[in-house]
């Protein structure tokens, strides 16, 4: 028997890995020691040395059930900027910046095509934040993923100064809410998303939306890095960073408040992108269910002193949504 019998096709992965090959090197940094084809990836450390007290930060993530809609429109050129720029939000929310990020590719049959897809969107997307590819794992495994699926996900590191580390402990009560608007869904509510829109044509305009569903849903996650390191380099101080991904505001934001204090919010106070009204009236989703699965328009929000909301609103587009107040959980007003 040949591997190829038992549903591993090694030359399709190789042909895939050959063709990303130039991509991913135009990621790599002067820290990049040894990348693709390595057995570990090596990343000098050096540039730390420059650091007072230099902390490690790591996240691992992944793009879920987008990857079955975008499979479905044929197009998984955005699925690693979703994966990338997603997981670079979680750093901010240390108050970190990325290192050199790592993916995890797998499916039950590694298409050549879809491979290469993902891997030149992997790359596009670090490139254009600077971030290493440094490596990763590309696996086919019949039987344990379904015929057709994939899993995309991967590991970002990042570094952080010790006393600039954002959380929690930093917020006071008075401290304003300002958002940072999404570019829709972003890689979250996919499941619910994907229920609603299931027969409908992807590639039709839709008025309401002045855009196909698949221009809408599949918009990749927005990143937040340039504006982050935008008001740092203005000296705007940040208290605390949540980045709105599954269970919505409602779970997220507190992750990002202390015990005892709570976030007063404003309905109204910033633009619902078109795509959120669609979904909900055409699954009849109640409105709290909307808040408590997808994003709402919100992709990123800054925990700030008001004079530092004030300039920081000066400086990138954003919308004060409320206050941190007495309290737990969130208020309505």
């Amino acid at each position: 028997m040949r591997y190829e019998e038992a549903g591993v096709h090694i030359e399709a992965k190789a042909e895939a890995l050959r063709r990303a090959k130039e991509a991913i090197a135009a990621t790599y940094t002067k820290e990049v020691l040894r990348g693709l084809g390595a057995f570990g990836g090596l990343f000098d450390a050096k540039a730390l040395t420059g650091m007072r007290h230099p902390v490690l930060v790591a996240t691992t993530d992944g793009v879920g059930t987008k990857t079955l809609l975008a499979l479905e429109a044929g197009d998984v050129s955005g699925l690693g900027f979703d994966l990338v720029n997603h997981s670079v939000n979680d750093l901010l929310c240390q108050g970190a910046t990325p290192l050199f990020f790592m993916d995890y590719l797998a499916a039950s049959r590694l298409e050549e095509g879809v491979l290469a897809a993902l891997l030149a969107s992997l790359a596009g997307a670090c490139k254009a934040l600077g971030i290493p590819l440094l490596g990763g794992e590309t696996a086919e495994m019949p039987g344990v993923y379904r015929e057709g699926a994939w899993d995309v996900a991967g590991t970002l590191v990042g570094v952080v100064e010790k006393e600039a580390i954002l959380g929690p402990e930093r917020v006071q009560e008075g401290d304003v809410l300002l958002a940072l608007p999404s570019s829709g869904p972003h890689t979250n509510g996919y499941s619910l998303i994907r229920k609603v829109v299931e027969g409908l044509d992807l590639e039709a305009p839709v008025p309401e939306l002045g855009e196909s569903l698949k221009a809408a849903l599949l918009r990749p996650h927005r990143a937040y890095l340039e504006e982050f390191l935008t008001l740092r380099e203005a000296g705007v101080e940040i208290h605390a960073i949540a980045h709105i991904t599954g269970g919505g505001l409602p779970e997220n934001l507190p992750r990002a408040l202390p015990e005892g204090l709570g976030a007063e919010i404003r309905k109204g106070s910033w633009p619902i992108p078109p795509i959120f009204p669609y979904l909900q009236r055409r699954g009849n989703i109640p409105e709290e269910e909307m808040y408590r699965v997808f994003n709402m328009g919100l992709g990123l929000i800054l925990v700030l002193p008001e004079g530092d909301a004030q300039r920081a609103q000066a400086l990138l587009e954003g919308f004060p949504i409320g206050r941190v107040v007495p309290g737990t959980g969130i208020r309505w007003v």
